[in-house]
């Protein structure tokens, strides 16, 4: 992005990655359906950026979901709005966009060399390993997109962070975030490995997230349980409402009905409609189970879910930390290192999933590709 608004400027633009192609994580979103943006009003989707909303609203602002939309439809994608409002292009998959998006930048003078690692500075100039041995790059201005420290595999590796120390700028340590959560289950609930739950309420630090989530051999994972990592990352308690749409005093009015000779599964099918993997989380996290109606109702909606961390790092989808907003000046440059301008996930910022992290990816690419581009050299 920061390329496309160099070259727009008139400047010669060179892209350099170490892998063997670029955009390896957009290319793995895409395996997902490659959701691009959340069209929703601009105060509601700046709130998903937590701290980091106030420094990032101007950049979102300029280039938020509607310009989002509009810049994937002028790389001739079709998109379609999910019930959500999460944003897809009608393909499902990334490549498409991708290959339209090089074509583009090619044809205005974007050059791209892969296999080059950046590896600091060699007085002014940068330095990179390439195949053919160290090479330095002499730049007028450098815009830094270096990614995160989750899925190295694909790039972000964070090994960035020791030039930028070494340049004397003090960052924020990675951690991850959208992370799977690490539970330690009974055997019996093995039956249920790979169902979805759905229907339900998490919450954790005074966060309420309704979104499913997958049950594995090693916990849960997916966008229900993705928005509470802040607060999971720190201990909080997790809680389960099994029956987010019924209030307490229903849920116990249903369970004050005879039980007669039901057992307690049938009962609670009968009753409340729970059954399936939602009893059978029910069971694994309160086993005895209250006898009260009224202590049975409570339990239903605030489950406690004993959890045992968090996954590494690298399985995470995003990460917090990195180069944090008082590194920077209002144009994202770095104040030790004046013409270097950082933008993307190597920024100390984080959001949940659901269109967020891309188009803040590709908003502070743009903020800082046009300030790069107006930088006196």
């Amino acid at each position: 992005m920061a390329a496309e608004e160099l070259s727009a400027a008139g400047c010669d633009v060179c892209v350099f990655d170490a892998k063997p192609s670029v955009a390896r994580k957009l290319l793995m979103a895409g395996k997902s359906g490659l959701n691009l943006t959340k069209d929703e009003p601009l105060d509601a989707f700046l709130s998903a950026y937590g701290e980091a909303a106030d420094w990032l609203a101007p950049m979102i602002a300029a280039f938020g979901p509607e310009h989002m939309q509009d810049w994937a439809r002028g790389l001739g994608q079709d998109l379609f709005t999910g019930s959500t409002g999460r944003v897809f292009p009608k393909v499902m998959k990334g490549s498409p966009l991708l290959r339209a998006w090089l074509a583009r930048l090619a044809t205005s003078g974007v050059q791209v060399e892969t296999r080059w690692r950046w590896e600091g500075w060699q007085g002014q100039s940068l330095s990179f390993t390439t195949p053919t041995g160290r090479q330095t790059v002499a730049a007028d201005v450098t815009v830094l997109a270096l990614g995160g420290a989750s899925w190295a595999r694909l790039g972000s590796d964070g090994t960035w962070t020791a030039h930028l120390e070494q340049a004397g700028v003090e960052l924020a340590a990675f951690e991850p975030a959208n992370a799977a959560l690490r539970v330690d289950w009974s055997d019996h609930m093995a039956r249920w490995f790979g169902a979805p739950l759905k229907g339900i309420a998490f919450s954790a630090g005074g966060i309420v997230s309704r979104g499913e989530a997958i049950l594995s051999a090693r916990g849960l994972e997916g966008g229900g349980v993705y928005p509470l990592t802040p607060a999971l990352r720190s201990g909080a308690a997790l809680m389960v409402d099994l029956l987010p749409d019924l209030t307490a005093g229903e849920v116990e009015k249903r369970l004050s009905r005879p039980r007669g000779k039901a057992s307690l599964t049938n009962y609670l099918r009968k009753a409340l409609g729970l059954s399936g993997v939602k009893a059978s989380i029910l069971q694994e996290m309160a086993r005895p189970l209250p006898s009260n109606s009224a202590a049975l109702a409570k339990v239903i909606k605030a489950l406690p879910m004993r959890y045992s961390g968090l996954a590494p790092m690298d399985e995470a989808i995003s990460t917090a930390g990195g180069v944090p907003w008082s590194a920077l000046t209002d144009d994202l440059t770095l104040r030790v290192r004046p013409g270097v301008f950082c933008a993307g996930e190597m920024l100390d910022w984080e959001a949940p999933t659901g269109g967020y992290l891309l188009t803040a990816c590709l908003a502070t690419g743009r903020w800082a590709g046009r300030a790069a581009a107006a930088h006196p050299v």
